[in-house]
């Protein structure tokens, strides 16, 4: 007797069909902009526009290099070809702008994909965080020096003087939640009290999804291993500060990349001028888009711009134009990679 052969959906196909899905709403969502950024093409300078093209794929590099610099340090230095890396780099980036959750989505990918060369989860993520961190330090920073520039030229309106007070808050704030996650993370039985305080928090509410039905998702041992990692790369990080200086070089590069992509689009419009306005906007929208998984990120910029004293039509073809081309340039560049990293097997 011949036995079917059983036929159904893997999880990396399950994984795929999601990510095209949600690729699918994100184009859906921006679709209205999309269309608004194809009828303002021509008012720029399309060859100035197309420095984006190279620009980006640097910026997509830079950002690998955080990890990857830190990471050659230490091991496996062989593996992180200069290719691996921007791969790896435009995978990353698709993910973080095809799964509208924050962040997380790209954690949990970049996770999956340094496993591959050995890396724990805990270490991932302590990268990952190391990351943000060392990214958004530097867009507080451009964002005061930028303020300073603006004062020395008197180009703040007095309506606008808030926004002094607002940097200086959000600074300070950046700066002590990442003191709270060096101090607990330093300290193994705060780590330990953490991970409980983690498995308690998380059994309530599996509890309150499954009405009881479910009790916890994970063990605490393996939750306790988790953070544990990240302690153990804290105390490393900390012991051996050389570790650091080179993925903090190359997030001082990505960062002002980040803010050259505005840059080139206002140099298309014929306003290059506007960089110090960019330079605020993208620091204090990028507190709206770490508060709201997805969407505030580009009208807290811009509101900040207009604020500033932009002119409203400008500060916001400036904003969404440049959302929709990295769009657009996100899913064309990482989406074929991506897939091609689902379905590869694990070493």
């Amino acid at each position: 007797m011949v036995k079917k052969k059983h036929v159904g959906f893997s999880f990396r196909t399950i994984l795929l069909i999601l990510t095209a899905v949600l690729v699918g709403y994100v184009i859906y969502q921006n679709w209205p902009d999309i269309l608004d950024t194809i009828n303002h093409i021509y008012e720029t300078n399309v060859l100035i526009l197309l420095i984006l093209v190279p620009e980006q794929l640097f910026m997509y590099f830079a950002c690998g290099q955080i990890f990857f610099s830190y990471l050659k340090g230490q091991k496996n230095a062989k593996k992180f070809t200069n290719g691996k890396i921007l791969r790896i780099s435009t995978e990353l980036n698709f993910v973080n702008h095809a799964v509208p959750a924050g962040g997380l989505g790209g954690l949990a990918f970049i996770t999956y994909r340094l496993g591959q060369f050995g890396v724990s989860a805990g270490q991932a993520s302590f990268l990952y965080i190391f990351r943000y961190a060392i990214t958004t330090v530097v867009n507080y920073a451009q964002a005061l020096i930028a303020i300073l520039v603006l004062l020395i030229f008197n180009l703040i309106p007095a309506e606008a003087q808030w926004i002094i007070p607002l940097a200086l808050i959000m600074n300070m704030g950046v700066f002590l939640v990442l003191w709270l996650v060096v101090f607990v993370a330093s300290s193994k039985k705060r780590i330990e009290f953490f991970s409980k305080t983690v498995a308690r928090v998380g059994g309530i509410l599996v509890r309150i999804v499954t009405f009881g039905r479910k009790k916890r998702m994970m063990q605490y041992e393996k939750i306790s291993d988790y953070f544990s990692d990240i302690h153990d790369s804290v105390r490393i990080a900390k012991k051996n500060k050389q570790y650091l200086k080179r993925p903090i070089v190359w997030g001082i590069i990505y960062s002002f990349c980040e803010i050259a992509t505005y840059w080139i689009v206002a140099i298309s419009l014929g306003r290059p001028e506007l960089l110090p306005y960019i330079m605020v906007g993208e620091a204090i929208g990028s507190v709206f888009d770490g508060i709201v998984p997805y969407g505030l990120y580009e009208l807290g910029m811009a509101g900040v711009m207009i604020t500033l004293g932009v002119e409203f039509p400008v500060a916001t073809i400036i904003t969404v134009m440049t959302r929709v081309i990295t769009l657009l340039f996100t899913i064309a560049s990482g989406s074929i990679p991506y897939y091609k990293a689902i379905k590869e097997k694990r070493d």
